[in-house]
């Protein structure tokens, strides 16, 4: 029974979306000229490209640039708030991170949702974003957070592991409540944003002209967006990102994909906030 079972999915899941992707992508390629192809698929690349370059060098930055530039170019008023906040402040370290969490948002979504509606003149919608008949693939994403958490638990034991997560370190006697709360909800919001570059825009983006090879143009970049983590989480990245690919040109959707992300990143810092002693 269990053969069945993994042979169906093997099917499903794997063998039948690279069959599925190719088929489109020649359909695609045979009825769109190849101009107009290669274009959509030179704006996807390009546009990635730019997302991740104001990634580097503005979202994953610490704020001192931007107090800088605050100071350099506002009025007194501006500039001393923004040195109190990122720098004298007590709740500093809360709004370093909200920083880098709306940078993220920023970086993530705004080029992509410009080039589609104003360059490429399409439909979000058709980026992975619906929600319509996505039900039906509830399984198989449930199966593959099972799947998961255990190596999480596992990692959490690892000195690598505490001592990178969680990202809001929480001071002796400080409660979750609210600093670590607020910080989850950016970090949620920015896991969605996250599938919509990677699963969404690359992989849909670009699957017309590539095909199922889109989920693997895919991997390479965010494989290399784990470089500063544990080695191990940055393997997992390279299956992680393959999966959820394949997963989510199979249901059209990257939703199941975010909460299967949001489940995995709360578990981790859930586990290293237990080791750490900040929850019995």
């Amino acid at each position: 029974m269990g053969s069945i079972i993994g042979s169906r999915f093997w099917k499903s899941y794997v063998t039948a979306v690279q069959d599925d992707g190719d088929d489109q992508s020649a359909a695609y390629r045979a009825t769109t000229p190849r101009g107009e192809a290669n274009r959509k698929a030179v704006v996807v690349l390009v546009t990635s490209a730019l997302s991740l370059t104001i990634l580097n060098f503005g979202a994953t930055s610490q704020p001192s640039w931007f107090v800088t530039l605050i100071s350099g170019l506002g009025p007194d008023g501006w500039a001393e708030w923004a040195r109190e906040a990122f720098e004298t402040s007590q709740y500093r370290q809360r709004n370093g991170l909200l920083f880098w969490g709306v940078g993220q948002l920023v970086a993530y979504t705004v080029p992509p949702l410009l080039a589609i509606k104003l360059v490429l003149k399409e439909r979000v919608r058709d980026y992975g974003v619906r929600i319509r008949g996505i039900g039906r693939h509830a399984l198989v994403y449930a199966t593959l957070l099972g799947v998961s958490v255990p190596f999480v638990v596992a990692a959490s034991y690892t000195v690598a592991f505490q001592a990178k997560y969680p990202f809001y370190d929480l001071a002796p006697g400080e409660g979750l409540w609210p600093e670590m709360v607020l910080w989850w909800a950016v970090y949620a919001l920015q896991f969605a944003a996250l599938e919509f570059f990677f699963r969404g825009f690359m992989v849909h983006g670009l699957s017309g002209r590539l095909g199922y090879m889109a989920v693997f143009v895919m991997v390479v970049p965010y494989n290399m967006l784990h470089y500063g983590k544990p080695m191990a989480e940055a393997l997992a990245a390279i299956v992680g990102g393959a999966v959820l690919g394949s997963l989510s040109l199979r249901s059209r959707s990257i939703w199941w994909g975010v909460a299967v992300h949001v489940a995995v990143a709360g578990t981790m810092d859930v586990a290293a906030l237990i080791h750490q002693g900040f929850i019995p």
